[in-house]
């Protein structure tokens, strides 16, 4: 009799197989290991943690010291990022208080002359300010832009009405600009040379666009 019941229940091997395949073959049961873009940060940052919690063991004292000079390095970072996001901000050719400010503004041959009369003075960073201020009122002239003095620098870059090579000139002297004036990078005479020669090829050759 069990033999009869065994029988009746049996089913064929290859319907089992099939079965067996089908529930197998489903995207749940792919048990291949995807690769993560970012996986070498996360070992990375799992093996720091690692020798950092291997040093606060074996070394407590160099932990502590290491902990307090990472917490002191990241504060002078921000402050000195927000030191300079303040400088940029509050920017304007008109701010007395501002390193190289223009106290007021003339027409462009007269911030030439400023320029180079600071620049024989070694008084570079304002021969600097007025250099770009000649260049914007240039630009304006030629209807590249439309000058302001309450404007930041880089508030013309999204204005201008020049071509590829002129934007291109234009930008590298805003970020020269502000590595200068505001990330307290040093201006010598080379600097403020090289400055100048960017400014006199983007004004001397036609790059304005035609409105």
């Amino acid at each position: 009799m069990w033999a009869t019941v065994q029988g009746a229940t049996q089913l064929p091997a290859d319907s089992v197989r099939r079965v067996v395949h089908a529930v197998f073959t489903r995207p749940e049961y792919q048990w291949v290991e995807r690769r993560q873009p970012l996986q070498w940060l996360f070992d990375a940052i799992g093996r720091l943690l690692d020798w950092l919690g291997a040093l606060s063991k074996n070394h407590p004292v160099g932990s502590t010291v290491l902990t307090w000079v990472a917490i002191v390095l990241l504060a002078a970072i921000l402050a000195h990022v927000g030191y300079v996001a303040w400088r940029i901000v509050r920017y304007s050719p008109r701010s007395d208080s501002q390193p190289g400010a223009v106290a007021q503004i003339y027409d462009a041959d007269q911030h030439l002359a400023l320029a180079e009369r600071f620049a024989r003075e070694g008084r570079y960073s304002e021969a600097l300010a007025h250099r770009f201020l000649a260049v914007l009122l240039q630009l304006d002239r030629a209807a590249a832009l439309r000058f302001h003095a309450s404007k930041t620098p880089a508030e013309y870059l999204s204005e201008l009405k020049l071509d590829a090579a002129g934007r291109e000139w234009f930008g590298t002297l805003v970020g020269r600009l502000y590595r200068h004036l505001f990330g307290a990078l040093p201006c010598g005479e080379a600097e403020y040379r090289e400055f100048s020669e960017v400014a006199q090829r983007l004004t001397r050759e036609r790059h304005a666009v035609p409105a």
